[in-house]
């Protein structure tokens, strides 16, 4: 007997598990939530519904026009046809896959990608990155192809902050163009020539180099004729000494002397500036922008006052800067730091204690007065507004404060440690908390209230209707409708 009992008792959880399956398989339309084995509900904050079954290791969500399943910490697919936007991710930061009308990139541990789209003019561009040793371009014109080997051999377009890459046997040699500039490097960074728009120079470098930039004139982007200032630099011993001009051809021509570490003299009509045993004692005086500074050495003691820059500062003691828009202090750093950012239109300020332990930040568009706001507590919580004034609670958050607004972590790893989630839309008036993945979860709304506890085994539901109370699954009250209520008070 005890089992037959036992078989039977398995029989039934197996039958209540496979139950929860389908459910979850098929979206029931009604919102049912036994938690943490299976929930589906409406969301709080955006129109739309999710479901999360096994605690937080599956979760299916509709919001307006996107759609996302989760596997946490497995897998997460995003997708939404409005955007033509299609996000993947596979144990995230490991692989991931993203998609933006027909622009699209695979990306493995930021080392092997592959990528493609359209540009501006409709040209198709295909690109494979083993980084930092492998890198192909193709496309629709001969001229978008390239292969590069490093450090055998190629070319790069586009690449690592340059028009054009071209290496042979690196550094043996290579060839940079970035605009009208053209390096020649050999054995870099020892040898290179350079030349471009009335530019030439030559370095033997840490020895000697020079360079030569004459006055020209380019056309911009609105069809208009604008100077290029010219310069003249020399090295000799870098960075013992130094002779610069720059500014050619402009009303604000600066001309910098060095021979480090005895002094260093720079001046111009816009600024002047001293050093004497650098990086010992700094002198500045900055005329375009209204403020003399002393730094004593820098950054560690400088002192500077005037209408454009108010700066005091002894390091790691204490500091306060003060310019037009900026704001920015510390105290015994890091353990407070303080920054603040304002125009006329918008302002944003954050307080932080020892980086990420604590941080407080606040936006604010003067415009429209709507505020976001955001503060973390690692490991322990978050918490955010947002411009609407919907808000947020989320315990525990060990990654949250260190990447904060990371749509990936909030989909792959934030499942996972949520223990306990509260938000609240004050447009409808709706609110909604739980715990440990809904063993606990309560809603309420303007007309409504809603409550399941362990499993659901204990419901409550009030509304227009009346009280609701299950109890093991079984109802022990009945709904009223309005017209009874009113008949029993009669």
């Amino acid at each position: 007997m005890p089992d037959g009992a036992s078989t039977k008792s398995h029989r039934r959880a197996a039958g209540l598990l496979t139950a929860l399956l389908l459910a979850a398989a098929t979206r029931a339309q009604t919102e049912f939530v036994a938690g943490p084995l299976f929930a589906d509900y409406r969301l709080t904050l955006d129109e739309g519904e999710r479901v999360e079954a096994f605690g937080p290791f599956w979760v299916e969500q509709r919001r307006d026009t996107e759609e996302q399943v989760a596997v946490p910490p497995l897998f997460s697919l995003t997708t939404d046809p409005a955007t033509e936007s299609r996000e993947f991710d596979f144990l995230y930061p490991l692989l991931t896959y993203d998609r933006y009308g027909s622009e699209y990139r695979w990306q493995l541990l930021q080392l092997l990608s592959f990528s493609g789209g359209q540009d501006q003019d409709g040209d198709r561009r295909r690109r494979f990155t083993l980084f930092p040793f492998y890198f192909q371009q193709r496309g629709d014109e001969p001229q978008d192809h390239y292969t590069a080997l490093f450090p055998l051999g190629g070319t790069l377009r586009g690449r690592l902050m340059r028009d054009e890459i071209r290496f042979v046997l690196f550094p043996l040699y290579s060839r940079t163009r970035k605009k009208d500039v053209v390096t020649d490097n050999y054995l870099y960074p020892v040898f290179h020539r350079r030349r471009g728009d009335g530019l030439r120079g030559w370095q033997v470098w840490p020895l000697a180099g020079e360079e030569r930039k004459d006055v020209t004139w380019k056309t911009n982007g609105f069809g208009e004729v604008e100077l290029v200032a010219g310069h003249e630099k020399t090295f000799v011993l870098w960075p013992v000494f130094l002779d610069q001009t720059t500014g050619l051809g402009t009303t604000n021509v600066g001309r910098l002397r060095a021979m480090l570490p005895v002094f260093s003299w720079f001046e111009s009509p816009q600024r002047a500036s001293t050093t004497v045993l650098w990086p010992l004692f700094t002198w500045t005086a900055d005329r375009e922008k209204g403020y003399r500074e002393w730094d004593l050495p820098w950054p560690l003691i400088v002192f500077a006052r005037g209408p454009g820059k108010t700066t005091s500062r002894v390091w790691p003691f204490f500091s306060h800067a003060e310019s037009t828009n900026l704001v920015s202090e510390f105290y015994f750093w890091p353990l407070y730091k303080y920054n603040r950012f304002h125009t006329p239109t918008m302002e944003r300020e954050r307080a932080r204690l020892l980086f990420f332990l604590y941080s407080d930040l606040n936006e604010v568009n003067w415009e429209t007065g709507a505020r976001r706001q955001r503060r973390d507590c690692w490991p322990l919580w978050t918490w955010r507004r947002d411009f609407n004034g919907n808000t947020r609670l989320q315990l525990l958050a060990p990654l949250e404060p260190l990447l904060p607004n990371n749509k990936s972590i909030e989909r792959n790893w934030s499942p996972l440690w949520s223990l306990w989630r509260a938000e609240l839309n004050p447009r409808t008036g709706a609110s909604s908390r739980s715990l440990l993945w809904n063993l606990y979860r309560a809603e309420r709304a303007p007309d409504s209230k809603k409550c399941s506890l362990l499993f659901g085994l204990f419901q409550y539901q009030s509304d227009a209707r009346g009280r609701r109370v299950r109890l093991c699954y079984l109802p022990l009250t009945r709904a009223q409708t309005h017209s009874e209520h009113v008949s029993e008070h009669r």
